[in-house]
């Protein structure tokens, strides 16, 4: 039987009008330290944004943010200052309390023989 390894992970949210806490999930980041794993997997469903929050949505910006996440989960110098932390350390950073339009749910702990499909696995039941 493999090995289980303990992961976290937290949904990534868009919370186009931080006044109503109002969101909707659009991706999941997952870090297992056994396996040195840290990757997010996202999508933007346009259609379901803009109904929750009519044309104040910026779809190019959120794709950006989103995008930084995935930068930092791989690290080197394209991930900018956060980015060269070792992996631990920009998990925390990247699921840290924030006020803006994408934040992160709270972290949750899981166990897991393989890192990548269990964040395939996150997303299609917490964002699909």
């Amino acid at each position: 039987m493999p090995d289980k390894h303990l992961f976290e992970y937290a949904v990534l949210r868009v919370v186009p009008r931080v006044e109503r806490e109002e969101f909707l999930n659009v991706g999941v980041i997952v870090y297992c330290r056994a396996q040195g794993f840290l990757q997010t997997q996202f999508e933007l469903p346009e259609a379901r944004l803009r109904a929750l929050s009519g044309d104040q949505v910026d779809m190019q910006e959120l794709t950006e943010r989103l995008k930084a996440f995935e930068r930092i989960c791989r690290g080197r110098a394209e991930g900018g200052p956060i980015g060269q932390l070792p992996i631990a350390e920009r998990f925390r950073w990247l699921t840290a309390t924030r006020s803006t339009v994408v934040q992160t749910s709270p972290v949750h702990p899981g166990l897991c023989e393989d890192a990548a499909a269990t964040l395939a696995r996150l997303h299609a039941q917490l964002v699909q």
